[in-house]
This record gives structure tokens, sequence and C-alpha cells, in this order.
């Protein structure tokens, strides 16, 4: 799926989305972000800040103009902390006096697979881990944040990070990094884990889902025909790595540059990243096996192979 060409707002005026709902793009596009960070503000009078975004001067400038006569930021809530999306969140409370909301820390949610590649040294890689980030009040699965006529559910998906979380506000889902509508999300690991994102996929796809307000890019006007079109494009990922595995083995890079052809080189290492995700999940199902230890260079082959 591309990613649509004409969503292309400015960097930092606050646009509405729908009534109660403000978007404010951070001035931070790349190959990893699209065109920057979705900022979003809910509510009228006290306000939630989602996703403050990367530590930028000009960004925070540009949330605290939203906040307009009888406006107060009342609460700011990160759905994960990668360095696009909660570094800002110190200096924001700092300014407003409003308390950071999460699901945890940067190692919180990660599985215990993912827990032991990390103790062994397997470092993240992709997007950049926010290491200082530490909420003041931790939020858990299935808990309603409450505003000044607003609320939100709290739903954990982790898969593209442990600590993510997405927010549902009525039947609206901010989605974050989990679902967007311009590329599929990284999974990297050890901060990544495939079998998590893929069950938090299938989690989402239990409700019904009027849109999705993702981390970057565009609304998704069809939730579900989405992740249905991202829990197919894993499974094809899937099968294509059991099909050349059965041809020989092979190591995750060896694997990316068979079968992410039409990447480009300055991405080869993040499709590497996602192909290991995989593998580690191919693992623990038993249809894969690492010749050695499981590590991010392991030769794998076939269960049995």
């Amino acid at each position: 799926m591309q990613a649509p060409d004409d969503f292309n707002p400015q960097p930092g005026p606050a646009e509405e989305l729908e009534p109660g709902l403000r978007r404010i793009l951070a001035p931070n596009p790349s190959p990893m972000t699209y065109r920057g960070t979705n900022t979003y503000v809910i509510g009228t009078s006290g306000l939630a800040v989602i996703d403050p975004g990367p530590d930028s001067a000009a960004h925070l400038a540009a949330i605290l103009a939203a906040v307009q006569p009888g406006q107060l930021i009342t609460h700011i809530i990160v759905t994960h902390s990668h360095l696009d999306h909660s570094p800002l969140s110190r200096a924001l409370s700092t300014a407003t006096g409003a308390p950071v909301y999460a699901f945890g820390g940067p190692e919180a949610g990660r599985s215990g697979v993912m827990s032991r590649l990390a103790v062994r040294g397997l470092a993240g890689g992709g997007e950049g881990i926010d290491t200082a980030f530490v909420p003041e009040i931790t939020v858990s699965d299935g808990e309603i944040v409450h505003g000044n006529g607003w609320q939100m559910e709290v739903i954990h998906t982790p898969g593209h990070l442990g600590n993510h979380i997405a927010l549902a506000w009525g039947d609206a889902c901010f989605t974050a990094d989990h679902v967007m509508g311009w590329a599929s999300s990284l999974v990297s690991p050890p901060d990544g884990d495939l079998t998590d994102f893929m069950a938090s996929c299938r989690r989402l796809r239990q409700r019904s889902w009027r849109v999705f307000y993702p981390g970057h890019g565009a609304p998704v006007g069809d939730p579900a025909g989405r992740l249905d079109w991202l829990i197919a494009h894993r499974e094809s990922r899937e099968a294509a790595i059991l099909e050349a595995l059965a041809r020989a083995p092979a190591t995750a890079r060896t694997l990316a540059e068979q079968i992410y052809t039409d990447t480009p080189p300055a991405l080869l290492k993040a499709a590497e990243r996602n192909v290991f995700a995989h593998l580690v999940d191919l693992t623990g199902r038993s249809l894969a096996a690492p010749q050695g230890p499981l590590s991010a260079s392991a030769v794998f082959e076939p269960r049995g192979g």
C-alpha cells in the first residue's frame, strides 16, 4: 500500500480533523516518519496531547500556541517511547504542569524472548529509543483515562515496541505506529516483537472502528481493510521466508536481499530487522530454527531441515 500523495500538511498549525480533535504535524520528516509525527490534541477545554513528538523547540511552541483562551492542557499521553514520539513530553509537562501518561518506560511490555536477546547484547535498530523516558502516571490495558468532556480507553498493542498503546476514543482509535496508512510498521528486535504485533493486529480487528488516527500519515478511513492488509502482508512475507529457507539455509540479511528486491539500499537494514523479527516468530512457532543460538546473524533453516 502506497502513501497518498495528497497528504502533505504543513508543520506547526493545528488542523481540526473533527469536533474536539486537532492534529499538529511535527517538523521531523524522514524515510521512517513520512511527513513527520502527528501530535493530536483532544478536547475543547481541558485538553489531552497525544504524542508530543521529538525534542523540538518549534514544535513545543506550536503545541502551546494551539491552546486557545479558556483551554488548559491537563493530560500528556505518550503511545510509546521512540525518539519521534516521547522526548518533547518532558518540556511540555514543565511548561504546562500536566502529567505524562504512558504504559511504562522503554522496556515495559517487552516479551520474554526479546528480553533474552537484549541481555545477550542485541541492540534495537531503526527508530531510536528514548532511554530517559519515564512517565509520571503509568496506565494499564483497559484503563479509562478521563478528561474534561472526553475519555479514552487504553489498549496495550505491543509489537512495534513493548510499551506501545493505542487509544480508543469512541469509535475512533489513535493507533500511533502500530497501524499507519502510508507504510507497514517497523518491527525491529529486541524492541519489536512480530508475535506480539500480529496478536495486537488481530485484537484490534475484533472491534468495529470508524477511523484510525495514526502516528504518521493521513487518517485511515477503512480500519478493517487496513488491518486485513497488514495481516496478509506479514503472512505473505512469512511465506516468502519459508519458501526461501526451503531452498537453502540463510541469514536474515541474505533473506532480506532476496525478498525486499524493491527496497532502497538505505532501508535494507530495516528490512533485515523485519526479516529477523519473522525468524524469531517462526522459531517460536517451531516452523524454523537457527543453526546455533538465536541471534540476528544466525543461519536459519526450516524446522527439522
